[in-house]
């Protein structure tokens, strides 16, 4: 049991909601189809006539043909159960065709909040929780919670008919239907058994499903890893255990849904079986004709058919409910980064203080105690030290992709929590060691930055990077293909156009988080050409593991363990010989032009 309860914990953004919450949310979904919830509901109530006409027509011909009626009433007969037939079938079209369009507006309404939801989770969120459980909430629950949605409009049509047919029962014999209606409470009771149990393991499966999915993400996008080492093996197992949890769950969440409507519907052939006996005696007695005795029997088999899938339905039901559960918790996760005010963000000038700052990623991972650094305006400095001294978390902090606990950190002399994080971050110009390229062109990625800018500007941008030398090397120039993540391009390309596309947004702030540290030497000459346009007029953090980069700096500054322990250009920290010189002479002093090998 251990093992297939492994992996299907919930997340930590998880909550618990009732039924009633769930439902009233729900609810809200369907306020704009006011309109088309009111057809709906009338074709329902037709659609429920219909059904409810058809037996009685049946009956009142037994009788007829009893009592020796004529053809023609016959054929009257005939013909107006013909005609019950065919509005039925128009008045369910009519509301089947209404119901489609309504549940997909919801659903697209429901998947468009949890997108915008995964769009503006903090980048904290992404570290913690795997993607592929994301895209699960996103594109499987919300897809459950549609066929709810569908269980839900024809349960309404269930207990619509459940209500006129007890209503006809009662004018033909009240003692029958006291009978029928006394067998109604086990059916109820029964499914109502089961609703915690289905709760419980629709969520496991869904959470389970979830963890595939993440897995399944994660084997494609290191599928070149696993085959350079030869691990498919190893993927594959890895991959059939979490598969033999979602078998082994599934089964038994089947196993839950199999068991109860075999249940209910013995239940409801008990009742069945009681009537047809007390009512036949009665017919027999002449107490009630034969056709009403048959329509007895056939609105028995109308009554227990919508009464057991209003039972089964709260089995059912939590499928869905477990669903939208999970898509509300994704839509309601509270945001981690919070600004506690929304003021348009000026022009930037780009002076940057940190002031007293405590910054941990968890409670156990301290990283800044009391930190203090002053970055002016238009200034380069170049963070160094080993790793995890905390040089990527300062340039995380100044894009408010983290918050911090303590202290404040000013930008031109503004508390960052007060800025509107859209207008403050498109000020923000940030390369990555491994920037991430969409699918389209070499062009289309330049101008991801701004989407409005022109063909020229795309080019100028690009040819400011290294004189545009580089593209001479792409097959179609600016036209080239990407593919996804930026495949069929090397790293320094990818670098490249990362700088392109900094160039072209024309930040007032720059970030480069090791931005040279994985291409060649070519590249890299290629890169510092640009990084000289790029950096001129900006105030620039690099975080960097190449000499080229560090000695354009500045200032550099030294970290350890979250402090400062020096700071000061390249020739003076190289006289000082302190940390600076020990991590250059270890680090960067083989990228030096005139370094000898022993």
């Amino acid at each position: 049991m251990g093992f297939i309860m492994d992996g299907i914990d919930a997340e930590a953004y998880d909550r618990q909601y009732s039924d009633r919450q769930l439902m009233r949310r729900i609810g809200s979904f369907f306020r704009p189809q006011v309109g088309r919830v009111v057809l709906i509901t009338s074709m329902i109530v037709l659609n429920a006539v219909m059904d409810m006409v058809l037996p009685v027509l049946i009956s009142q011909g037994i009788d007829e043909i009893t009592g020796n009626q004529t053809a023609t009433a016959i054929n009257t007969l005939v013909f107006l159960i013909l005609g019950a037939t065919v509005l039925s079938w128009c008045f369910n079209f009519v509301r089947q065709w209404y119901t489609a369009r309504s549940v997909g507006d919801v659903v697209l309404q429901l998947r468009s909040d949890a997108f915008t939801a995964v769009m503006s989770r903090d980048m904290s969120f992404y570290d913690e929780f795997p993607s592929g459980k994301i895209v699960s909430r996103v594109t499987s629950d919300t897809q459950d919670f549609s066929n709810v949605v569908t269980l839900t409009l024809n349960l309404i049509s269930q207990v619509l008919l459940v209500i006129l047919i007890v209503g006809y029962l009662f004018a033909i014999n009240a003692r029958l239907t006291w009978l029928a209606l006394a067998m109604a409470p086990f059916i109820v009771g029964a499914a109502l058994a089961f609703r915690r149990v289905a709760r419980r393991t629709t969520q496991q499966a869904q959470r389970l499903l979830a963890t595939v999915n993440a897995n399944v993400q994660e084997t494609i996008s290191g599928i070149s890893v696993a085959k350079n080492f030869r691990q498919e093996q190893t993927v594959y197992d890895e991959f059939s255990d979490v598969n033999e949890q979602a078998y082994q769950v599934q089964v038994r969440q089947g196993f839950v849904f199999s068991a109860i409507f075999p249940i209910l519907v013995f239940i409801a052939g008990l009742g069945t079986a009681v009537i047809v006996y007390f009512g036949g005696t009665e017919a027999l007695n002449g107490d009630i004709t034969p056709g009403d005795w048959f329509l007895f029997v056939q609105a028995m088999s109308l009554f227990w058919f919508p009464l057991t899938g209003i039972a089964s339905f709260w089995s059912q039901f939590q499928l869905g409910l477990a669903s939208s559960e999970r898509v509300f918790a994704l839509i309601d996760a509270e945001a981690r980064v919070v600004q506690i005010d929304n003021q348009p963000t000026p022009p930037l000038d780009g002076r940057v203080e940190f002031r007293h700052m405590h910054f941990r990623y968890t409670e156990q991972e301290q990283v800044l105690n009391d930190f203090n650094l002053t970055i002016e305006a238009g200034e380069t400095i170049a963070l160094v030290g080993h790793t995890g001294a905390g040089k990527s978390s300062l340039g995380r902090l100044i894009a408010r992709f983290y918050e911090f606990q303590g202290g404040q950190l000013l930008i031109d002399g503004h508390d960052v929590r007060c800025f509107d994080l859209d207008s403050y971050r498109r000020q923000l110009g940030i390369v990555p060691q491994s920037p991430f390229l969409f699918t389209g062109t070499v062009a289309d990625n330049i101008r991801y930055a701004r989407p409005d800018a022109t063909d020229a500007q795309v080019r100028q941008a690009a040819e400011m990077v290294g004189h545009g030398d580089w593209l001479e090397t792409l097959p179609q120039g600016l036209d080239t293909a990407v593919g996804e993540g930026g495949r069929g391009l090397s790293m320094g390309q990818r670098q490249l156009i990362a700088l392109a596309r900094v160039l072209l947004q024309d930040p007032a702030i720059l970030i480069l988080d090791e931005a040279t540290a994985s291409v060649d030497p070519l590249a890299e000459a290629q890169i510092q050409e640009g990084l000289e346009m790029v950096l001129e007029g900006r105030t620039a953090v690099i975080i960097a593991h190449r000499l080229s980069t560090i000695k354009h700096a500045d200032r550099i500054i030294v970290l350890q363990q979250g402090e400062i322990i020096e700071e000061g250009s390249h020739a003076s920290l190289m006289a000082r010989r302190g940390y600076y010189a020990e991590l250059y002479d270890a680090y960067f002093r083989h990228q030096s032009p005139d370094y000898e090998v022993a």
